[in-house]
């Protein structure tokens, strides 16, 4: 792109600029670094001059032209920040007929009703929009002034009548809106009573499509974001949150009853964005995820039916959470910040409701009958579960510790049949329950929860409670040494502690009245507490 090019940009010639303008687009459609245009103001230069031609109504037949060049100029971030764009951006809502209406009062702000637009410029133009908005805070600023929130608004009301690719870019737009500037949530929850809105258009697409096609997916999903960038405003009172919530859930609970088979890589983005959504939400308002019905126990296809609920929705959550860990483990390039939503919820379901605790244990913690595998070891969730312990990220690991303390109802009976102590050990140092004592506090309902099968009764007498499962009698390394090796290979071992100690390596602890380890000045400390450690003991074997 040259002087002379742009010049017939600027001299609006037909017959050569459409000409330069689509070769521009298709050597640059993939281009995302800008140094060569930002030499002679090339950028600059070339950005009014297009914008002189979408200015003009009677050059409409090349603004689609006009508008791939500037999408792809907009992804420029240091151009658009060094430069005043804002009052190109009126140019592009009135492209996107989100430009407020001439014959309106002042208090009020209607998009335009021509019908006879271009449905390609308006895509065009929305896309333009979402670089900028993404790219510049002048653009968003600008957009609160233009009221471009209350227009799409309106604009979504007619949304039978709309394009889905309009609709599409429309929710995209509000998307980046509401995600980056913090104050128009708070705007579209209380003012334009955003999040009621939404979730009756959420509704009504549920019951109206029989069968999404791709682009009533990516809707879909688009209109979740967005609800989820709004349910992140705090600002209502708890009542009418709840009010909202419950209505919410319900709408959630029917998008995970209809499209929690994941059968395709869509609908398990609906299934995965409607998990972050319910992160949102209240726990007091996640029962409504079951449905009340007849039947203790039946599972037909993908319903299921447990203590008198359809817990269909609870269990796609569930598949959900062993899809995405699966997945991690068999492509690490898998973005690991989908286990923690999941996790999250299913902390918030369990903590909130017996039942949905009671089908959640169920589910991950099904009565023992493999006794000879380690629990860290196979396909279940359980083992997924038991290796997610050891992951780098604290979040995700202090949420797979509560999941599983709750399912356990906190007993470190229950976490180290099922998991090992050696498996449990940084759990029960960070809930304070290394001293054997019970958790303080819990309410949990009384339900039976013998989950013992007849072979994990056989063989419980030999299962090795430190790894959790059965290990062979392992010969005595002792057997055939004298004492005198038996004292050697003594001394060896206390002076290889003995290292590791003066190294910091590791270091001597005890459990303090919390139930938390903590460090000794001295290893003497230690025996101070052996008599009263001993006296516990003899307490408990009495009982």
């Amino acid at each position: 792109m040259d002087a002379e090019h742009i010049k017939y940009l600027n001299d609006k010639r037909t017959d050569k600029f459409p000409q330069v303008l689509q070769k521009f687009n298709e050597e640059n459609a993939n281009l995302f670094q800008f140094e060569k245009f930002h030499k002679n103001d090339v950028w600059v230069n070339l950005w009014k001059a297009v914008f002189s031609i979408l200015n003009d109504n009677n050059m409409e037949q090349y603004h689609i032209e006009c508008l791939n060049t500037i999408r792809i100029l907009s992804r420029d971030e240091s151009s658009l920040c060094n430069n005043n764009i804002v009052p190109d951006v009126g140019c592009l809502l009135k492209l996107a007929h989100l430009a407020l209406g001439t014959s309106t009062i002042s208090t009020a702000t209607t998009p335009d009703t021509d019908l006879s637009f271009n449905v390609d410029i308006v895509v065009e133009a929305l896309k333009c929009l979402c670089n900028l908005v993404f790219q510049n805070p002048e653009v968003r600023r600008e957009c609160a002034r233009q009221n471009v929130v209350d227009l799409i608004f309106q604009r979504l009301s007619s949304s039978s009548q709309t394009e889905s690719s309009i609709e599409f870019f429309d929710m995209k737009l509000l998307f980046l809106i509401t995600a980056l500037d913090i104050t128009v949530r708070s705007r579209v929850l209380i003012e334009l009573n955003g999040l009621t809105y939404l979730t009756e258009v959420l509704d009504e697409k549920l019951r109206s499509i029989a069968d999404f096609s791709d682009k009533q997916f990516d809707i879909l999903v688009e209109l979740l974001k967005v609800m989820f960038n709004i349910t992140s405003s705090t600002d209502k009172s708890p009542s009418e949150n709840e009010i909202q919530s419950l209505h919410l859930t319900s709408v959630v609970r029917e998008l995970l009853l209809r499209f929690g088979e994941m059968k395709t890589n869509r609908e398990r983005s609906v299934v995965s964005h409607s998990i972050d959504l319910l992160t949102n939400i209240s726990s007091s308002c996640l029962s409504e995820l079951m449905i009340k019905c007849e039947g203790t126990a039946v599972t037909e296809g993908n319903r299921r039916i447990y203590e008198n609920r359809n817990v269909t929705a609870l269990d796609s959550i569930l598949r959900y959470l062993h899809y995405v860990l699966e997945d991690n483990e068999k492509n690490s390039s898998t973005h690991k910040e989908l286990v923690q939503p999941v996790l999250a919820i299913l902390v918030k379901c369990v903590s909130s409701n017996p039942i949905m605790r009671h089908y959640v244990r169920s589910v991950i913690l099904p009565p023992l009958k493999d006794v000879y595998t380690r629990p860290e070891e196979g396909n279940e969730l359980r083992n997924y579960l038991c290796r997610l312990q050891a992951t780098p990220n604290l979040v995700v690991r202090n949420l797979t510790y509560e999941l599983l303390l709750l399912c356990c109802k906190k007993s470190q009976g229950r976490l180290i049949k099922y998991f090992g102590y050696g498996n449990m050990a940084g759990l029960f140092a960070n809930a304070g329950l290394m001293n054997g004592r019970k958790a303080e506090n819990l309410e949990f309902s009384s339900d039976s929860e013998n989950s013992d099968t007849e072979e994990y009764n056989k063989m419980e007498h030999a299962i090795n409670p430190v790894v959790g499962c059965y290990t062979p009698p392992a010969p005595n390394p002792l057997k055939d040494m004298s004492e005198e090796q038996k004292e050697h290979e003594a001394e060896k071992l206390v002076n290889l502690i003995d290292q590791l100690d003066r190294y910091g390596i590791i270091k001597p602890c005890r459990i303090n009245s919390e139930g938390k380890p903590e460090p000794v000045e001295h290893v003497l400390q230690l025996q101070e507490e052996l008599p009263q450690q001993q006296q516990q003991v003899h307490q408990k074997g009495n009982k």
